[in-house]
């Protein structure tokens, strides 16, 4: 069969769209064949700078003849019915239609269309200059004289050749002949730009591949970049270093040659002093060249650097290499400026005194005067939000509240609760294991060594507020200007500079962790604190603001903040009821607490009036009414506080189902320990404080009383996060439980048992059928009826106490004990009993065995 040959050469490309281009070339070839009538074999792509390439092999000479009937209207059809009949048919006439009887439905038109096969000669001519007009480039551009010209052609650079042959490996290919703007299809290609520029005359795809390899080109992008790799790591070999290798970079750079030729240049040992982090980054962004350390070392660079370049010189590549050389030291005396100048004194000290005393800040220290500046500028972070100075303000408000949690869950201390309630099971073992207290070998390695200079529980809270005051200051920083990528690992190495607990600087640089789903995330208990504050801040800010991300939009990235919460705390094995943290955050943006919002409260004479709050309590009052943009003039949704909390929640829950399905959890457990466990909302628990005053109330009048001074109008705090299911690490353990479960022959029967009482319970429901309130001993008549009766109330306790200690294992081995019972109970007894009474009780029962198991997860929503 024919194969297809397909180049489309123009000045250079930039490297990092030519892997999509050529993607993008391929689809759009192969679904307009296949489209077209036409069927391949296999197809593959190439790229170098200067050129896209499809080898398409196994093309069907001709498309199939097609005939096709098109029904119309009834003969007896008004005339614009007919016109229409025969515009979609493609017919000048009626008298070209054929009529077709029907019993029933009397005469009518049909059509009869035929279709000739056409040559894929004759396809491809067509496809291609659809194509290239079409071509989805992110950026392109018009060039000479008919780029003046309405519809001129645009592609990324200006276009040069198009090489297009056709033909079976047994014959001669011929060229598939078109044209566009002047450029005429042919059989011709020209190599690389300086050893090779000649044109090349080709006939298939191996012909063409061979040529060109002599002409000084290495079709195949893979092989170049296994090509510099090799080349590189033998060359840093042979001087005594160690290539350090980066994959984005070398995908960059086989994007840049054509024919790559690996050299290796250097710089002054001066430049040394420099963090690593910025040389790598200055030599990689502006010369696109590798950097390398001496063999054996772990952080410490050369003066050497690899470079490749794109053509054979007559010297070597001395020239190449000396030249590369001056630019890299150019750019490296910047840096050192930079970072010189980041370790000096601000000339603005004097006016940076009323936001040193803010933040409790010694201006002594250069990290302490870029926060103090950060502040003092009054940087942005959201026209909504408040600036960055407001930002780190709250962020370390939240921090020191989250340390003493995350502190009790994550010690490194000797001696110290390792984090998991007893009865847990680790993530390695079984569900039914019980964790062993000597040893956690499951647990990350620590962001920080931890020894002498590991903080005692008592000094995380401090630690971690310094750490979040801190954690922004580098972004004034003359590097991270430079460098907006090191923002975070910078702080971190300005702090150890001045002196600062290894634990804070740590957290400069791991509160952005993780950045993505393959990122780390921060292990040191200082690090997961101001982590965790940072992205609730964020989250919830964006949430009062009604920003939240739509569809496929997520413009600050907070599906990545909240996946990033749920790691940070399943990862580290951190018990946190969530709901208490929005809340404590969104307190943070509210009048007394932030001073970004108030709220309205409603009054005893049906008005309402706006205010602060006292505490973060005060925001669930029953009193509490919606948000209000008064303050600041900002234009906010009309949510209450609870309900932007609900809604967050429900957020983190399908990030949780997100993490959990990547973790090969079934998608049906997830749902169905979300939708059991008996979620409470957030609202005053039945015996504690009335959300109702019990005397006096809040005044008439606009008062900026804060709420809770007024007696008995707020939850009390432990009213906040009763919920099991935001604890996200609880439902963890829940999935994990029931999944090992129901693995069990007993679970599946008790499954079985459990959804066929809950589906006669929903029918019943449906029906509108009375449930007694509660079971009633007296109206057994089986004793199926007693046995399961007995089993349910053990069950119900064991699997409740077991709930209770967090041991879900347990909680799964109590419910086992009902698999005999609710069978038997099916075997022998009918529940739709002529006596109402007796119907009732049974219902009530099968309603216990749903309660039952709902505590640990709402079996109807598992499939099987």
């Amino acid at each position: 069969m024919p194969d297809l040959l397909l180049e489309i050469r123009s000045e250079e490309i930039p490297a990092r769209m030519q892997r999509k281009a050529a993607s993008d070339l391929k689809k759009m070839m192969t679904d307009g064949l296949v489209e077209a009538g036409l069927t391949y074999e296999a197809a593959r792509e190439y790229w170098t700078p200067r050129r896209l390439a499809l080898d398409i092999r196994g093309v069907t000479a001709r498309s199939k003849d097609i005939s096709e009937e098109i029904k119309g209207p009834s003969t007896k059809a008004p005339e614009q019915a007919v016109q229409g009949f025969l515009r979609k048919a493609g017919l000048s006439s009626i008298a070209e239609a054929h009529v077709h009887a029907d019993p029933k439905k009397g005469d009518f038109y049909v059509a009869h269309i035929a279709k000739p096969g056409r040559a894929a000669e004759e396809i491809i001519a067509e496809l291609v200059p659809g194509i290239i007009r079409g071509f989805p480039w992110p950026k392109s551009m018009r060039w000479g004289p008919a780029s003046a010209k309405p519809g001129s052609l645009r592609w990324v650079r200006p276009l040069q050749s198009i090489l297009c042959t056709f033909g079976p490996e047994t014959e001669e290919p011929v060229v598939v002949d078109f044209e566009i703007d002047g450029i005429r299809s042919g059989n011709l290609t020209y190599g690389h730009r300086f050893h090779a520029p000649g044109a090349i005359t080709v006939r298939r795809f191996d012909d063409y591949a061979a040529k060109l390899e002599a002409a000084k080109v290495v079709l195949d992008a893979d092989r170049r970049k296994e090509i510099i790799l090799s080349d590189a790591r033998n060359l840093a070999f042979a001087n005594g270093l160690d290539l350090i290798e980066d994959e984005g970079l070398l995908e960059e750079v086989s994007g840049l040659v054509e024919w790559p030729v690996v050299l290796m240049g250097e710089f002054e040992q001066d430049f040394l002093a420099i963090p690593a982090e910025v040389i790598r980054l200055t030599i990689r962004a502006n010369q696109k060249c590798f950097v390398t350390r001496p063999q054996g070392a772990s952080e410490e660079l050369s003066n050497r650097f690899i470079l490749t370049a794109n053509i054979e010189a007559s010297d070597g590549g001395k020239e190449i290499a000396y030249g590369n050389g001056k630019v890299v030291r150019a750019r490296l005396s910047d840096a050192l400026y930079f970072w010189k100048t980041d370790q000096g004194d601000l000339p603005d000290l004097g006016q940076l005194q009323a936001s040193a005393e803010k933040f409790g800040l010694d201006l002594k220290k250069p990290l302490d005067q870029r926060m103090a500046r950060l502040d003092h500028l009054g940087v942005t972070f959201h026209a909504n939000l408040g600036t960055q100075g407001e930002r780190v303000e709250r962020i370390a408000r939240l921090a020191e509240e989250l340390a003493p949690i995350v502190a009790s869950s994550i010690s490194p201390l000797e001696g110290e609760m390792a984090g998991r309630p007893e009865g847990v099971a680790s993530r390695e073992a079984p569900a039914s294991s019980v964790r062993n207290t000597e040893s956690r070998q499951d647990v990350p390695t620590p962001s920080v060594a931890f020894g002498d200079i590991s903080p005692s529980r008592g000094e995380i809270p401090a630690l971690a507020r310094r750490a979040a005051v801190l954690a922004k200051a580098d972004l004034t920083t003359e590097v991270v200007g430079e460098f907006p990528e090191l923002q975070g690992a910078m702080g971190r190495k300005y702090a150890l500079l001045q002196g600062e607990h290894p634990s804070v600087a740590a957290a400069i640089e791991e509160h952005y962790k993780p950045q993505g789903p393959s990122d780390r995330v921060p292990t040191d208990p200082v690090s997961v604190a101001v982590a965790l504050a940072d992205k609730l801040d964020t989250l919830v800010g964006f949430w009062a603001i009604d920003e939240k991300p739509t569809g496929s939009k997520d413009p600050y990235a907070l599906r990545r903040a909240a996946l990033g919460v749920v790691r940070i705390l399943v990862e580290n094995e951190v018990r946190l009821p969530v709901q208490r943290q929005f809340l404590n955050a969104l307190f943070g943006l509210t009048y007394n607490g932030g001073d970004r919002f108030s709220v309205v409260w409603r009054a005893d004479d049906g008005g309402d009036f706006t205010t602060g709050v006292g505490s973060a309590d005060d925001l669930l009052s029953e009193r509490a009414g919606l948000l209000s943009s008064e303050v600041r003039g900002v234009e906010l949704p009309d949510h209450s506080a609870a309900e932007i909390i609900a809604d967050l929640l429900s957020f983190f829950h399908d990030r949780l189902k997100v993490y959990l399905r990547d973790q090969g959890a079934r998608h049906d457990l997830i749902d169905a320990v979300l939708a059991g466990g008996g979620s409470a909302p957030i609202s005053p628990l039945e015996g504690e404080m009335s959300a109702e005053p019990t005397e006096g109330g809040p005044p008439a009048s606009h008062s900026v009383t804060p709420p809770s001074a007024l007696p008995g109008i707020s939850p009390s705090r432990g009213e906040i996060g009763q919920s099991p299911n935001d604890d996200l690490l609880q439902i963890v353990r829940r999935v994990e439980a029931l999944g090992s479960f129901l693995d069990t022959e007993d679970g599946k029967n008790l499954l079985a048992g459990t959804k066929r009482a809950a589906n006669i319970l929903a029918a019943e429901e449906k029906k509108k059928t009375t449930i007694a309130e509660h079971v009633e001993p007296a109206l057994f008549r089986e004793d199926a009826e007693k046995t399961l009766f007995a089993a349910v109330n053990q069950a119900e306790k064991e699997a409740g106490q077991a709930i209770h200690n967090e041991d879900f294992s347990a909680a799964m081995l109590a419910l086992s004990a009902l698999r005999e019972p609710v069978d038997s109970f099916f075997e022998r007894v009918l529940v739709n009993d002529e006596d109402q009474a007796v119907r009732a009780n049974r219902l009530a029962l099968l309603a216990r065995i749903r309660a039952a198991t709902d505590q640990v997860a709402d079996f109807s929503k598992i499939a099987g």
